[in-house]
């Protein structure tokens, strides 16, 4: 009787939040991929496949909460190694994103989530979710790559998970996310590694890019330029040694109202040290993110993310700034990359009953 009692009152003070929602899980797995060299970053098998995550007769509103995944051998169950992770992105349509949800929005990423070698899951702080009509398409780009193992022959597929929960079955109301995506460049070709900037001011806008060149591997949409005839790419060399890179990414955040930060995944390339988002206005940090590579072979073992329900602060009328630290031992030049993928509140998110 006493057990009966004690787990009537552990329920009772259980958070609200705790049950608030039924989760529901889509699995997918990729074609199979032979992996019969040496593949750096954007460089090996790959697909992009359309998928749904619920046949419903009538559109409803589901709520994206987490996304996992991991390489697994040709039979779709066997666990692999993870160096074979290239990344796993799952993108929406903006346009479809933007007509079901009547937004006014001038920009909406396509990028939902990344996965990528370093964070193989994301997952939202209890309550929070990316809203998604059951009738919009998802597209999952997956591809592997091979830093280490070469004279053999390997079949291997991505198994990704994705949690989600249904509106019509909330006790409790979720708080929206939506995702700004800054990210580091190198300028190409121009006077100024300012992006997007007309009148520069260094005490305001922090450091310009460094000079770099283009990976050699380069993926289509890396290599970009501004208005001002500024030429740069978000996908490129790291020479032997150290670099430290500063990327004014104000801009490219484009935070639309004041708002707080509640999840923050990472895009890094092996030989990262560190990726750090900084508030120029206030002179402070946002997030520091440090990676941990791999002790043997190439490859990027971890990346630091951030989980809150309290949230970071992020305004409006701030500039902001993207600094990355890559530091190459070997004597040739890698590919790099550095993203930092914010999840911010939505303040302005109407449900689509109330449209």
């Amino acid at each position: 009787m006493k057990r009966v009692v004690y787990l009537i009152l552990a329920l009772l003070a259980a958070p609200a939040a705790l049950c608030a929602e039924t989760m529901h899980s889509a699995e997918f797995l990729s074609r199979t991929f032979e992996v019969d060299g040496i593949y750096r970053s954007m460089e090996g098998p790959s697909e992009i496949r359309e998928v749904s995550l619920l046949e419903s007769e009538e559109p409803e509103l589901l709520w994206i909460r987490a996304i996992r995944s991991e390489i697994v051998a040709e039979d779709g169950k066997t666990s692999m190694s993870g160096e074979f992770m290239c990344h796993v992105n799952m993108d929406i349509d903006p346009t479809k994103h933007r007509d079901a949800f009547s937004l006014d929005k001038p920009y909406i990423n396509s990028r939902l989530m990344t996965l990528a070698q370093g964070q193989f899951a994301v997952e939202f702080p209890k309550g929070f979710g990316a809203p998604l009509m059951s009738n919009e398409p998802l597209y999952m780009n997956s591809q592997v790559l091979n830093h280490n193992i070469e004279g053999r022959l390997l079949n291997v597929r991505h198994r990704i998970v994705v949690d989600y929960v249904r509106d019509n079955e909330l006790s409790e109301p979720m708080k929206p996310l939506f995702v700004s995506a800054p990210f580091g460049m190198k300028l190409l070709s121009g006077t100024d590694g300012y992006y997007g900037l007309s009148v520069i001011d260094p005490a305001l806008h922090g450091q310009g890019c460094l000079v770099g060149a283009p990976a050699d591997n380069s993926i289509s949409g890396s290599d970009f330029g501004d208005q001002f005839g500024r030429r740069f790419t978000g996908h490129w060399k790291v020479e032997p040694g150290r670099e430290v890179n500063h990327t004014p990414v104000t801009s490219l955040m484009a935070v639309p109202f004041d708002t707080t930060i509640h999840y923050i995944a990472v895009h890094l390339h092996p030989f990262a040290e560190s990726v750090e988002l900084i508030d120029l206005t206030e002179n402070r940090p946002v997030f520091r993110s440090n990676a941990e590579n791999t002790r043997e072979g190439i490859g990027l073992a971890s990346v630091q993310t951030y989980s809150s329900r309290v949230g970071i602060p992020v305004y409006k009328d701030h500039e902001y700034e993207l600094i990355s630290v890559y530091d190459n031992p070997t004597s040739e030049s890698h590919d790099a990359m550095a993203t930092v993928f914010l999840y911010l509140l939505d303040k302005e998110f109407k449900h689509p009953e109330t449209l």
